[in-house]
């Protein structure tokens, strides 16, 4: 790090520096003479009281008339890592913008690892030198024996490879006979090798391939569909369009909703590749968060898969972005900074001049629109690869079921279960519910266990003991008595989940081999590798799992699906509801049947007649789709206008209260413009605050964020309370 004292004299220059805080605008500073640095560099400013980290944004012209120096305190000193790249600079700003949010917020996800700045740790190598010992003991030749190839080696490996003392190789070492020398300590991401493992593609795959590679070898911005049915072999298509960017020396990113994805793609990845790719995901650990952060920012990473906050890596020449199950809710950002990075990836890729392939069974009607307009190419594998066929679906009409209480699989799909194992072939039972039960009631007073920090009910976990909150993780045991009424043995669990479905089956399906699948269980990459090893491997006959399993996994024995609640998620007004289950159905239906056996999909529904289900049932798709964009059109709703949500929350109810009822007086008065609410959030108590929301719907063509700006700036609000701002909301709780 390059120090510098306090400054005064000749050669100072203003300099703009943005701090990762929620800070509206880069903050004037000196940069004293002798100190070297370039827009982009990162930076160590005081701030207050504190010194703390930042990126010089902007370097200031000659100071004028007005500027008094001597008001304005000095960058401390220089990070030894390179500079933010402009591209990534220009993306922060444009998020900011678009989100209304503070720069220095989206700042802090692009500086998310910040003991990286401090440079690359070292450690001491040894090699073979000229000097000749005197003395060679048979320990000591047998050393020399190991460092006669000259290839740099950690003392501890050359005493384990001779099989000596480490004392016998430090006394070389003393002796100039080893000469050491400072390496960087992390360990280098190898090269993937675009010719490792070709790939046999069907006629669609192969036009759809050179059409991406033509487009990457241009290096040229350029949005593109890639729309394919479940099984089409889309990742190998965009695979060889990653192929492409490796042979051009340019880098790729590709984001993937669920971390429990990476462990299929991985080991295709490899397969195709010869190497695994850098990972970016939330259960790497420090050391490996700061090793990749470190590796992007220099040019050393040459393929990285990741979830969402990928997209503000430091990477300096993207020659292409996948976004891979594009249509994916997990892609939005809700808290802090609200985002969705599959548009994101879009803008990135404007930035970057690269190719931004957006890859789905199921697309958003966002990306159908911005198809239909001619926004972005279309490429479609409209049949599964290698002959398979689509799975049959039927729809099993619950009302006409006479389920016992407390049982939830009906008698033909049990039947249907029952003839997929004894065929040896596998079946899969979904239900989007984690945990036991979603609700636990005591029946002797009605006592219903709820979170005292959201207004949610407890779900309960069977096999962990614990009664947990899904909102902000509030845990507890489940008590021996009642504690409204001290009644014992009362409790009563409501409802199902995927625990209590397992439950089920091992009294209804005894022969089975059960893996229940679940954000609970694919805790980590490691946990999910092994899951799916033993799906893999037949050692598992029945799947129960939630949203997790319904994408991105391929099981060739697997070719029973049975969706134990079709109508879950139907409930309720949230806008995207009929849209969000079609596509989850669509995506857990296509688990069946990948390979040469036949797949049968049954979905159990007491809404047979609800339009989600007879598309699904006709395999009408675009039927669907043509519907719910005109009903969207008509209503004036997203895609075809424009939502922005005011969430005002305080742990004081009066004063989120009251804080909402100014905004809504302070509202805009547009023709274009309609502002909605405020009303308590569905969710009204969320992590101890009290929330409120209120909604600004516009026309397509208003540019909303000057509005919403011009409206915060009129309501003074109380520093315990807060107002979050969702451009284009996707979730309304």
């Amino acid at each position: 790090m390059h120090e510098s004292g306090t400054s005064s004299g000749k050669g100072q220059r203003r300099v703009k520096v943005l701090v990762p805080l929620p800070l509206g605008a880069p903050y004037d500073y000196l940069l004293p003479a002798g100190l070297e640095a370039e827009p982009g560099a990162v930076v160590r400013v005081p701030l207050g009281s504190r010194d703390v980290s930042g990126v010089l944004w902007a370097i200031g012209g000659a100071p004028d008339a007005e500027f008094d120096p001597a008001k304005l305190k000095s960058v401390q000193s220089v990070f030894p890592v390179r500079p933010f790249g402009a591209t990534l600079r220009r993306l922060i700003d444009w998020v900011a913008e678009y989100t209304v949010s503070a720069p220095g917020s989206v700042l802090r996800m692009a500086m998310s690892v910040p003991e990286a700045f401090t440079g690359t740790p070292l450690e001491t190598v040894f090699v073979l030198g000229d000097t000749v010992p005197e003395r060679l003991t048979p320990a000591r030749r047998r050393v020399l024996a190991v460092a006669q190839d000259k290839v740099p080696r950690r003392s501890s490996e050359l005493a384990d490879q001779a099989a000596v003392s480490p004392g016998v190789v430090k006394g070389l070492a003393d002796l100039g006979v080893l000469v050491g020398r400072e390496i960087p300590s992390e360990r280098p991401f190898a090269a993937p090798q675009p010719d490792h493992g070709p790939q046999t593609l069907s006629d669609d795959q192969a036009s759809a391939a050179r059409d991406l590679r033509a487009r990457v070898a241009r290096k040229a911005f350029a949005p593109v569909l890639l729309e394919g049915v479940t099984g089409s072999g889309k990742t190998a298509v965009y695979f060889d369009a990653v192929a492409e960017a490796l042979r051009q020396g340019r880098a790729v990113l590709v984001l993937l909703p669920e971390i429990a994805l990476t462990a299929q793609w991985l080991e295709r990845f490899h397969d195709r590749f010869g190497v695994a790719p850098a990972q970016w995901h939330s259960d790497l650990s420090r050391t490996e968060r700061r090793r990749v952060w470190r590796a992007v920012l220099e040019g050393r990473v040459p393929v990285l898969v990741g979830a969402r906050s990928a997209l503000f890596l430091p990477f300096e020449d993207l020659g292409l972005i996948v976004v891979d199950e594009e249509h994916d809710p997990s892609f939005k950002q809700e808290d802090g900074v609200a985002y969705n990075a599959r548009d994101m990836a879009i803008v990135r890729g404007q930035l970057e001049r690269c190719p931004v392939v957006l890859v789905s069974a199921t697309p958003s009607l966002e990306t159908v629109v911005n198809v239909l307009a001619d926004k972005f190419a279309h490429l479609q594998l409209p049949e599964r690869h290698g002959g398979a066929q689509m799975p049959d679906l039927s729809v099993i009409d619950m009302r006409t079921e006479d389920l016992p209480a407390g049982q939830w699989i009906s008698a033909a799909l049990e039947a249907e279960v029952h003839r997929t194992i004894a065929a040896g072939e596998q079946a899969l039972l979904f239900l989007n519910r984690r945990g036991y039960a979603p609700l636990t009631l005591c029946r002797a007073c009605g006592h219903r266990f709820q979170c005292p920090n959201c207004q949610a009910w407890l779900v309960e976990h069977r096999y962990s003991g614990r009664l947990r909150c899904h909102h902000c993780d509030y845990a507890m045991g489940v008590p021996a008595a009642c504690p409204s009424c001290d009644a014992t043995g009362k409790f009563a669990a409501c409802g199902p989940g995927v625990e209590r479905l397992a439950e089920e089956v091992a009294e209804r399906i005894p022969e089975a081999r059960v893996a229940v699948l679940a954000s609970d269980t694919l805790t980590s990459p490691a946990r999910a590798a092994a899951l799916l090893a033993a799906i893999e491997n037949h050692e598992i006959d029945l799947l129960i799992g939630t949203q997790v399993i319904a994408k991105g996994f391929h099981f060739p024995l697997l070719t029973l699906v049975g969706v134990v609640d079709a109508d879950l998620g139907l409930a309720g007004g949230d806008l995207r509801a009929a849209e969000r289950t079609y596509q989850l159905l669509s995506q857990v239906s296509g688990r069946a049947g990948r390979e040469s056996r036949p797949g049968r999909v049954f979905l159990q529904s007491h809404l047979p007649e609800h339009p989600v289900l007879i598309a699904l049932a006709s395999g009408d798709r675009q039927d669907f789709v043509d519907r719910e964009l005109a009903a969207r059109r008509d209503h004036g709703m997203p895609p075809f206008g424009r939502l922005v949500a005011l969430i005002v929350s305080s742990r004081s109810e009066d004063a989120a209260r009251q804080t909402a009822a100014a905004l809504r007086r302070a509202a805009p008065h547009y023709q274009q413009v309609r502002v909605l609410g405020p009303a308590p959030a569905p969710l009204a108590l969320l992590r101890g605050r009290f929330r409120f929301r209120l909604l600004l719907k516009a026309e397509k063509s208003v540019a909303v964020q000057p509005i919403i700006r011009d409206w915060l700036a009129k309501v003074r609000v109380p520093g315990a309370v807060r107002v979050a701002v969702d451009v284009d909301p996707y979730g309304f709780l």
